[in-house]
Formats: structure tokens, sequence, C-alpha cells
């Protein structure tokens, strides 16, 4: 790609006059519905929609999928489009959460649910957010400790049986309480008929910190993303008990999220950040380029962690260190034709409805309401057309989980009531 800058704006452009023109007659997203998109993005280049904003602040923690900001500012898809994104390597998601709020960060790679936890108050400070874009699907896993591979336990069903014939206070890690991890080792504890709340005892650890407290013995299991799973195998301190996508086949991870008042003061900023960042997780799903990628994002201002640590599983090369090979084609991905980087408004509800059913939320929400209020849909369709990519027809998809369990964005209030393992 190239890294030419833009052009001056040319009073003289017929295109932009033409898009001017339009502009006398409509507004807004509007206009963006009536403007080919080739015209469009000739327009936005000549500095009619120019960022209002240059330099965008983008919080990441240390993880895998923090790859396509890291991907877009170290190889100039944010130049591309008039602006410059600046990593800023946090030490947990609570510091991200409020470096968020209080505007320290214009935006962030951060947990899906976290997002939606400051929405409503209930994972911090209550404050109007927004959702840019899905960073990434996949590419998370739950690791058990090998004192529990010693007692027979290599998935879920022999974890419950452990639980009962042996009776102590389990611990069980994950990142944030309202985050995407907890959710998943909550709702694969209870399709195992053991609640995370009564049955074992869940703390909150920062991703980078999941490998030392497991082997000093703080937990007996913990779920993170990449590189933390595969890295507690090379350390020869615990196992792979299941890969999240295994859980929910291309499930919803990281977000770009921000503030609602930062979209709405600088629009044309926003945009930009989500074409830039769109373009790089195009990129990175080219599996050729993988390796590459691993490289980068292993450097210690980034991840900072052994190359082929990462790079094992970004490559869908899967181990679960008792003695299972495979190649995963569900491995963690970036773009998929689009697909992954859509802000779906069914999985917002789905995480809602997990906040619902494990007491983080007291009452029921209008689950729709909240996650059109969240999710910037129309925004990224624009951003998307920048990035010459496709858009999928509904922002609503459908879900299957490895207990069964169907999730079509139907009946939020139902189904958050449907599970026999919950929190009343």
């Amino acid at each position: 790609m190239s890294e030419k800058s833009h052009p001056s704006p040319a009073p003289a452009d017929p295109q932009r006059r033409r898009l001017i023109q339009l502009a006398g007659a409509v507004t807004g997203a509007s206009i963006l519905s009536l403007v080919p998109p080739a015209i469009r993005s000739a327009a936005w280049a000549a500095g009619s929609d120019a960022p209002e904003k240059k330099e965008v602040k983008v919080g990441f923690i240390p993880l895998t999928d923090c790859a396509s900001v890291v991907i877009a500012a170290e190889l100039g898809f944010d130049r591309q489009h008039g602006i410059k994104i600046l990593p800023s390597k946090e030490a947990s998601w609570a510091a991200v959460r409020d470096k968020l709020v209080n505007g320290e960060l214009d935006a962030a790679h951060v947990l899906y649910g976290l997002i939606y936890g400051v929405q409503l108050g209930i994972g911090g400070p209550k404050k109007d957010m927004a959702i840019l874009m899905t960073l990434n699907n996949n590419g998370q896993a739950i690791t058990l400790s090998n004192q529990l591979k010693e007692k027979g336990v290599t998935d879920g069903t022999s974890l419950a049986t452990l639980l009962k014939a042996e009776p102590r206070e389990y611990t069980f890690a994950h990142t944030f309480p309202t985050g995407t991890h907890a959710m998943w080792i909550y709702y694969w504890l209870g399709a195992h008929g053991v609640n995370p709340f009564t049955d074992v005892k869940t703390i909150t650890v920062p991703p980078p910190q999941m490998v030392a407290n497991m082997r000093v013995g703080n937990m007996d299991g913990y779920c993170v993303g990449e590189p933390w799973n595969a890295r507690a195998i090379f350390d020869r301190i615990g196992f792979t008990a299941i890969t999240t996508q295994d859980i929910w086949k291309d499930h919803p991870e990281k977000v770009l999220g921000t503030r609602l008042e930062f979209v709405q003061q600088y629009p044309n900023t926003a945009r930009a950040m989500t074409a830039a960042i769109i373009e790089a997780g195009r990129y990175i799903d080219t599996m050729g380029n993988r390796s590459k990628v691993a490289q980068i994002i292993a450097q210690k201002a980034y991840v900072n962690t052994d190359v082929h640590v990462i790079e094992g599983r970004m490559k869908s090369e899967y181990e679960n260190g008792i003695g299972k090979k495979w190649i995963d084609k569900n491995y963690m991905k970036f773009y998929n034709d689009g697909a992954v980087t859509f802000p779906y408004l069914s999985d917002s509800m789905w995480f809602l409805t997990q906040h619902r059913r494990w007491g983080l939320l007291k009452e029921d929400v209008d689950y729709l309401a909240i996650a059109k209020q969240v999710n910037q849909i129309e925004l990224y369709k624009q951003a998307a057309a920048m990035a010459k990519a496709p858009v999928p027809e509904s922002p609503v998809r459908a879900a299957r989980f490895f207990d069964g369990g169907i999730w079509d964005g139907k009946d939020p209030k139902a189904y958050a009531a449907s599970f026999r393992v919950r929190v009343s």
C-alpha cells in the first residue's frame, strides 16, 4: 500500500463540487447514502471531510488481538486516512476503562463487555460510550493448571466431577467483571452445572499477569486472550481445556471503543481511524502476512513475548498441552471478508443478556435500544466504504453454542432467564 500524503483541497475539483452541491439538499448520513463510494472517497481525500484531530491515542493491552491497532500504526494504514494512531500500552482493563472515561485515551482496543459495563454503570463510572467496530473474532481460551491435570481433569466434565469429589476453594480468574473473558468462563462453567458465583471463587487478573499467578498457585484456571494460553503450555504450567471458538464459533471479542462524545466531536477522525483499522485487519487476515505481524507485535513495546508463542496460534496451529495437536479453522480472525469488523447489534445484546444472567444487571433493560445507541453502525458503514469493505445485510446474526444453546437476538429478556445455572 502507498503511504503518500493526501493532496491539498482543490476548489476546482468537480467531484468535490458535486458533493458540496448534494450537501445543499441533504445532510449527514443522508449524503453518504446518495454519493457513490468512489466519489465519496475522492471528496474525503480532497479534504472536504478531513479528520478534525490528526493524532489519536489508542490504548491497548498486550494481547495478540491488539494486532490490527498496532499494524494500522506500524504499516501506515492510518496515514493513508489522514491520521496518526499512537498506540498506548496499558497495564490492565481497569486502567483502559478509566483513561477512556476521563479522556486520556481517544479510543482503545477493549473488551466488548467493558464498554457496555461503563454504558450502564455496572463496570465502573457511568458514561455514554461508543463501539466503532469489532476488532477480532475467536482466539481466546480457558487454561487449567497442571495440578488439576494430575487429578485427572482434562475438560469441563471432569472438572465438575472433581469439584464435587474433592471440595475446597477452587479459584478461577478472568480479566474484567463485565468483560468477554468473564462471560466465556462463566458460560463454560455454567454449562457443566458449576455456578461461578457460588461453587467456585472468581478473581480479576490483568492478562499479562495470568501465567505468573498460575505458576505460584494463585488460581486453578483462567480465561484470557492469546498468547497467554499458549505461554502456559510453553512454560509447562497449564493446558488448554477449551478454546473460546469451541464455545461459540466466530464469537466477537475485542472492539474499538471510545466515548460517545468523541464520536460527536470528531466524527471524521472516528471514521478515518475505523477505516484504517479495517484495512489493517484485512492485511492481517492474509495468512502470508501473519509471521511478519507476529514479529511486530511480539516486540517489547507491544506484547513483549517470544515470537513463536504468538505465531503458532495466529497461524491456526494449536496444541492443548495434554497430547492433542490440530489445525483450527476457527483461529483468530481480524477481517474475514468484513464479517469480523461489523458491530452486530445481536453480539452486543448477547453480552447484556449474560450481564443480566449473572446478576450484574439487576433488572432487564431495553436491550436493542441500548445496542443501537452504543454500536455506531452508520459510521461503520461509512468507514467500510472508505476501506472498500463489504457490509453484512443484517445487523443481527444467529449464534450456536457448544452446549446446544442458540441465540437469535429476538427475545433477550427470555433468553437471559432461560439458563438453569444463573444468579437469580
